[in-house]
């Protein structure tokens, strides 16, 4: 892993940028964003994808694989993500070269000049709170420039450049990125302390967020609902705060939500209350409009016509994805990757299954978070899941830590027969279809690759005709779900 240096001097001008693991969806997005403004593009990634191959029919040259050969001769620039190795070919090229080597962040930076910002932080719901933004300006017919962790899926699109001043950004504070940007307006989902591998504390975390409020030229939203968001709210000093949730005293105060089937609820702001209804679940999502609305009352609209804007956002790829149905079941895909990101999909979930169950299929993020969170993984997976599949640990930039499997999550089940620890992907679609019923739902959960075990997933299904009812497994690795359950 390379730690961000911010200090850098930016290029005053690129021709020629270099993409060192350009098939990731925030890195994707940028090079589309250099595409566009007429910057020949190169960049490389370990796997073949569609991002690769959409930037490859838009004029970008890309390879699959990291070598120095990818490294085009008239490059001036070369754009990096956090997680390649200082090992890296490429990287060690372009130094030797003595390019302009910068991180991905930095590089936005430069794509946002000195535009209106609006910048969208939180350890979770960053993408849909970013999704509703962007999807509800071009419904109010506006026209900014963004770039979101993930696809919209109303555009089809993680970014995308506008001809309006205004500028919508997913902020990243895992590595204190989002700190770099001159924020005008700053949206704060929550404070829930991650990432602390990078932070040390949680009192630098929560310091780091401050920071980031104080600094906004204009507004700072943030959840009145959170405690972290509370703590943080309470050191911030800054002229125009805007609070949004559940609590009586928000500004911008969400009630009566009704979560069965797409979620409904109330918005309440300057003593006028309007009704909405969402294309998407879960009561965090009623809890994410109301930030979405907040900031767009900051931006200049009134609350009817940013509600009904914020309305037709249909949700972005990999947050709850149907991918398919087999024999009844059907497959879902989400990124939640930290306990409470995973108790809301799975809240969700639960209020549109009906009377089916819930079968989670989750890979545990980085050695570090499951280390320090496997028995909130745990005991979130066991009370909002019916069983669980529990893979192993998705490393990303980290190397191995000893002792710290998906089993270790496992093996912190209150229940071991709510929970079946298996490594090897097959045998997991394999378990998981032999366990799934007609109406039931399964859900991966992860921001590593845990959706590519999908189409196993499917096909598992296609070939088990009905769910079997009396194969047993070793207490250790939980036994089979009862189909009474």
């Amino acid at each position: 892993m390379i730690r961000p240096d911010l200090t850098l001097p930016l290029p005053e001008d690129i021709a020629a940028a270099h993409f060192i693991g350009i098939g990731g969806s925030g890195m994707s997005g940028l090079a589309g964003m250099f595409l566009d403004r007429g910057i020949r593009v190169s960049g490389s990634d370990r796997a073949d994808s569609a991002a690769l191959q959409a930037l490859a029919a838009r004029g970008a040259e890309v390879h699959v694989g990291h070598d120095a050969a990818n490294l085009p001769d008239d490059v001036d620039t070369v754009i990096h993500t956090g997680a390649i190795w200082p090992e890296n070919p490429e990287f060690l090229l372009a130094k030797e070269r003595g390019l302009h080597v910068i991180h991905r962040s930095q590089a936005l930076h430069w794509l946002i000049g000195g535009r209106r910002l609006v910048s969208v932080a939180g350890a979770h719901g960053k993408t849909t709170s970013t999704g509703m933004l962007v999807t509800a300006l071009h419904t109010l017919d506006a026209d900014p420039t963004f770039v979101s962790g993930g696809v919209i899926a109303d555009l089809g699109v993680s970014s995308g450049t506008g001809g309006d001043d205004l500028f919508v950004i997913e902020a990243d504070e895992s590595d204190g990125t989002f700190l770099l940007y001159d924020t005008s307006v700053a949206l704060i989902t929550n404070v829930d302390p991650d990432h602390l591998d990078h932070w040390g504390t949680r009192d630098a975390f929560y310091d780091a967020f401050a920071r980031f409020a104080n600094e906004a030229r204009e507004a700072v939203v943030i959840s009145a609902d959170d405690p972290g968001a509370r703590r943080v709210r309470a050191a911030i000093t800054h002229s125009t705060v805007v609070t949004f949730g559940e609590d009586a005293a928000a500004d911008v105060r969400v009630a009566d939500i009704v979560t069965e089937g797409p979620v409904s609820f109330t918005l309440t702001h300057d003593g006028v209350t309007v009704a909405g209804r969402l294309a998407v679940p879960g009561a965090h999502n009623a809890v994410n409009a109301a930030g979405a609305v907040a900031v767009l009352l900051t931006l200049g609209y009134d609350l009817e016509p940013a509600l009904r804007a914020v309305e037709g956002f249909g949700g972005t790829v990999r947050r709850f994805e149907l991918h398919g149905v087999e024999r009844g079941v059907s497959v879902y895909d989400d990124y939640a990757h930290h306990p409470t990101e995973v108790a809301a999909a799975l809240a969700a979930a639960r209020t549109v299954v009906g009377d089916g169950r819930i079968i989670a299929i989750q890979q545990p993020h980085t050695y570090s978070r499951t280390q320090e969170m496997y028995r909130e993984f745990a005991e979130v997976l066991e009370q909002y899941a019916d069983h669980t599949v529990m893979l192993d640990v998705y490393g990303a930039r980290e190397d191995p830590v000893p002792g710290v499997t998906g089993e270790l999550v496992s093996g912190a089940f209150e229940d071991p027969a709510h929970v079946h620890f298996v490594a090897d992907w097959q045998q997991a679609a394999d378990y998981t279809a032999s366990i799934a019923r007609d109406g039931d739902y399964v859900v991966t959960l992860g921001c590593g690759n845990v959706y590519l075990i999908i189409p196993q997933v499917l096909d598992a299904l296609a070939a088990t005709s009905v769910p079997a009812t009396s194969a047993s497994t070793s207490a250790s690795q939980g036994a089979p779900l009862e189909t009474g359950v």
